[in-house]
């Protein structure tokens, strides 16, 4: 009877993969951004006639989210990204300051291999793919477990369309032989530069200690505030838009709104009309039940279900018009189920009394799982904001804007990413929303543009030297006579 070891198996290809990456990159490397981008260009062209196709084999295999959502993740950066990225200079000479005699040069950063998640896996392995080849990087894939004929399908899609247009072979591509083993393998491998974990959190421990750079774009239990100077009826609309987009899956959704207690009744009335449901005490105890397993962890079942599957299950009926279930609650803690993450469409409900209490409830959501990754505020008060921005332990704050779109570059000016790094509060090495130049090093080039004389001059050494020179030159007058008396003494004594 044979056996085989997937783990090895999985290993093994993973020792191979990297080692063709590095080698690809090694051509790679020499491409100007004209040809990186003629590649860029080609996969994004080609993927497009498959979005749809993409969207909905998403769907079938994750039994998650939306379909019509995943597709606008979709076509966000096939079409979206197509924009920033024409023109955008990434490899060789990307800036020259004439004044100051200085020249920026972009170096690619090797090999990366790269993480992503079931809620979204054909827009993160787009992206992904497109700003690691942007940057003249060579990209491996780990497949997640619960996507991977998707993230299959769609790799082989943009892997062809590369290579037509020159992408060397290897320079994409995936483990397929999915194992916790391999992905290790993958991480570890000493021709590995960097590691791309876009909110796989159950590898981000076996990450942080696998000696390389880690950029993870990671979820947070990222509250909004309403303040009572700002527009009710665009917050509520722009949070019931975020939070039910693809059931509550996109990391930078809102998952708790804490509202300026003279506004709360407002508020409450207006997410009502909007298709929010609050639910009673006994609902919302009999939904915390179910919402996590015995080790704290949001069980999968539940991740991108709609509020009728989700009322269904803890035993209450959920009209089919309702957008988001909502909870009210007091107080922060991780033993309440209702003030941590849920990647569905559940929010909390918090009212403070004004902008510092409420500051402070912001934080503690913040700090209670420690994943620093998105604050919204909504506000006509710019102290207030400017507060908020300067002390919320976060990596990114959204102002009178949703937290899905605005997170990721679509209703804002931060670059349009579908990987949001979670590096405020440690976890990776941005908290930027990752771009192709996240994936480069600059080298500096420095003309001289003054001498050493003038340097010195202008710090005033010149005088400070040549009187330590004349200082010198007496002590060593000094001791000449010093050596010439020594000396003396001892051929008298030999003598």
């Amino acid at each position: 009877m044979n056996i085989i070891d997937n783990d090895l198996l999985s290993m093994q290809e993973a020792r191979v993969l990297v080692e063709n990456a590095r080698e690809a990159q090694k051509s790679l490397a020499t491409f100007p951004q004209e040809k990186l981008d003629e590649i860029v260009n080609r996969m994004l062209e080609v993927i497009k006639e498959y979005d749809s196709e993409l969207a909905r084999l998403a769907f079938e295999e994750t039994d998650s989210g939306k379909v019509e959502d995943k597709l606008i993740k979709d076509k966000f950066v096939v079409c979206y990204l197509k924009k920033k990225l024409d023109g955008m200079k990434c490899v060789g000479v990307i800036g020259k300051d004439e004044k100051n005699k200085t020249t920026d040069i972009g170096v690619p950063i090797g090999v990366i291999t790269a993480f992503c998640p079931m809620t979204s896996p054909v827009s993160t392995i787009i992206y992904n793919a497109v700003i690691a080849v942007k940057s003249g990087n060579a990209i491996v894939f780990a497949l997640h477990p619960k996507a991977k004929n998707v993230m299959k399908r769609t790799l082989d899609i943009l892997i062809r369309a590369a290579e037509g247009y020159g992408l060397p072979e290897g320079a994409i591509s995936y483990l397929s032989i999915v194992s916790e083993s391999g992905s290790l393998e993958l991480m570890k491998h000493r021709d590995t530069s960097l590691v791309m974990n876009t909110g796989v959190h159950e590898l981000l421990k076996v990450s942080d200690k696998c000696g390389k750079p880690v950029i993870y774009g990671g979820t947070g239990n990222g509250p909004a505030f309403i303040e009572r100077t700002a527009d009710i009826k665009k917050a509520v609309k722009d949070i019931i838009d975020s939070k039910s987009f693809d059931f509550g899956v996109v990391s930078g959704a809102e998952q708790s709104i804490v509202v300026d207690s003279p506004i709360a009744n407002e508020v409450k009335n207006e997410l009502i009309k909007n298709g929010a449901y609050f639910m009673s005490e006994d609902e919302s105890k009999s939904l915390g039940k179910i919402l996590f397993d015995k080790y704290g962890n949001f069980e999968k079942e539940f991740i991108g279900k709609s509020p009728e599957f989700l009322g269904k299950r803890a035993g209450f009926s959920v009209a089919s018009g309702v957008k988001v279930l909502i909870s009210s609650q007091k107080f922060v803690s991780l033993d309440n189920p209702h003030s941590r993450e849920k990647l569905c469409p559940i929010l909390s409900f918090y009212v403070e009394d004004d902008w510092m209490h409420a500051c402070e409830k912001c934080i503690e959501l913040l700090l209670s799982e420690r994943q620093g990754h998105t604050l919204i505020i909504h506000s006509n008060d710019d102290e207030v904001i400017k507060q908020f921005a300067l002390k919320k332990p976060v990596g990114r704050i959204l102002v009178n804007t949703s937290g899905v779109f605005g997170s990721m570059g679509a209703t804002t000016n931060l670059f349009p990413s579908m990987t949001l790094g979670s590096g405020s509060i440690g976890k990776g090495m941005t908290s930027d929303n990752v771009s192709p130049m996240n994936l480069v090093y600059i080298r500096k080039v420095g003309y001289e543009v003054r001498d050493k004389d003038e340097f010195l001059n202008s710090i005033g050494m010149n005088r400070e030297v040549n009187k330590v020179i004349d200082e010198d030159l007496d002590n060593s007058s000094d001791n000449m006579k010093l050596l010439k008396n020594v000396l003396t003494q001892i051929l008298k004594e030999t003598n």
